[in-house]
Formats: C-alpha cells, structure tokens, sequence
C-alpha cells in the first residue's frame, strides 16, 4: 500500500506565494484600469480584503496538503477569496458593485484556478 506523498515546504510556500502575487497583481490592475495608483499604500487597500479571504480559503481547505490540486484547493480557494473578499470590501464600506463582482469572480477564478491547471498539465506532460 502506498501512500500519497506530502508536498514539499518550497511547493507549499511557492503556491501560497503566487496566489498572494496573484491577487496582488489583480488589485493593481484594477487600480491602474481606474486611473488609480497601482502601488504603495492604495493598492493595500484595496488588495487587504481578498488577501485575507485568501489566507481564510487556505486555512479552511487546509490547502497546504494539496496546495496545486484543482478541486480540493484551487476552486474552494477561489470561491472563499472572491465571497470573503466582497463581505470584508462590503463591511469596510469599499465598493462591491454588481460589475465588480463579476470581474472579480472571473478574474480571480482565471488566476487562482487557472495557475493549478497549467500546473496539473505540465505533470501530466512530463509524466509521459
């Protein structure tokens, strides 16, 4: 009997890593598209409430155990940063505009979901 190995600390850390980068990257686009700072203090403020969804679908999914599965991680990480997120944006009386949301649940759902399935396919190449 086999068991599945536990993924590596520098593969945890580098998941956890680039959904942050991610997120990041989303606030400062968005920021940038309404000819708003993309940096410093701004960019905080505006990326605080999906990074601390994010840290919550981490902890929630446990997502250190499988942190670039699809389904197990990817997805409910995804769908806890964008429904955290708007919640906190909401209650700190930031903006969550229907066009946002839906920008947002796109966006992040390309990114968040997106980078583990670019990822699930270059194992799947390499294993060949």
């Amino acid at each position: 009997m086999t068991t599945p190995s536990r993924p590596r600390s520098g593969a945890i850390v580098l998941a956890a890593a680039l959904d942050v980068v991610l997120v990041l990257v989303f606030a400062a686009i968005g920021r940038a598209s309404h000819d708003e700072s993309a940096f410093g203090l701004g960019l905080l403020t505006t990326a605080w409430p999906f990074l601390a969804a994010l840290g919550v679908g981490w902890v929630a999914t446990l997502a250190w155990r499988g942190p670039f599965e699809i389904g197990r991680t990817g997805v409910p990480v995804w769908v806890i940063t964008v429904v955290g997120g708007m919640l906190l944006r909401f209650v700190s009386g930031q903006g969550t505009a229907l066009p946002f949301i839906i920008v947002a649940t796109i966006v992040l759902g390309v990114t968040l979901v997106g980078w583990r399935a670019i990822a699930a396919l270059i194992r799947r190449l390499r294993s060949r």
